[in-house]
């Protein structure tokens, strides 16, 4: 199951790099809640649902761009769950910090999860207690890791003054920036080790990261203390919450 999902997410990547590298216009438009939605966005959606579909058509489907009425999903113990590009703002701004987003909800919990940023070439997938780094058409198992003073990854579209109170209160360490998912990835690579999250994000946007953080050893807690939780509500908005290796 997991290659399957690594090499959806391939194909969705190629789908997002033809708008990016200009092959297909990017038509870029907003939501209602102001997000920018694109081209590319839309069809790594179809590449996704439609490989879905075809892999596992007892399961379900929860995408940002096709989101089911809470009457139709409300039930649901089983789903994937999906962010087709996930950092549409750094897709615009050609950073190259967007991802593609699968995740395997079971029971509230992200067992399987894959994140891939097309135009790095790096993909983070994890399953069965275990997560992978693949680059340059090599797989290494990774786990977090220690440091001292921590690097704290924080989001690069979405400062605020919540985090940076927290910052100034946690005591010695070092800050960098990056978009999407991947924040998640650095600190199960080992590369960070706390990633701190106040502002808003929906359960498409952490699902698959958080699959992959939790299989490399980090913690994933609302401010509560409570494990971020993916059973079917209403909302799909998540709660704040931090990523640590402590």
């Amino acid at each position: 199951m997991l290659e399957a999902i690594c090499q959806l997410a391939r194909e969705a990547g190629d789908a997002i790099m033809q708008v990016y590298d200009g092959h297909k216009p990017m038509d870029v438009t907003s939501k209602s809640d102001d997000s920018p939605v694109t081209a590319a966005d839309i069809a790594a959606h179809a590449v996704i649902a439609g490989g879905l579909q075809a892999l596992t058509p007892d399961i379900p489907v929860l995408s940002e761009e096709d989101p089911p009425s809470w009457s139709v999903r409300q039930h649901w113990q089983r789903y994937w769950l999906v962010d087709p590009l996930d950092g549409t703002k750094e897709f615009i701004k050609r950073n190259g910090e967007f991802t593609v987003n699968i995740a395997l909800i079971e029971h509230g919990k992200p067992v399987l999860g894959v994140v891939y940023a097309p135009v790095l070439k790096v993909m983070y997938c994890a399953a069965e207690g275990k997560a992978w780094k693949e680059e340059n058409g090599t797989r290494t198992q990774i786990k977090v890791r220690d440091a001292r003073p921590p690097l704290v990854v924080v989001s690069r579209s979405h400062a605020d003054d919540e985090l940076k109170e927290y910052l100034n209160h946690l005591g010695e360490h070092q800050t960098t920036a990056i978009g999407s998912s991947l924040k998640f990835c650095l600190v199960a690579e080992g590369h960070a080790q706390l990633y701190p999250r106040f502002g808003p994000t929906s359960v498409w946007d952490t699902a698959a990261g958080h699959a992959v953080a939790v299989a490399a050893g980090a913690h994933v807690h609302d401010w509560q203390g409570k494990t971020l939780d993916y059973t079917p509500r209403e909302s799909f908005l998540n709660p704040g919450f931090r990523v640590s290796i402590y």
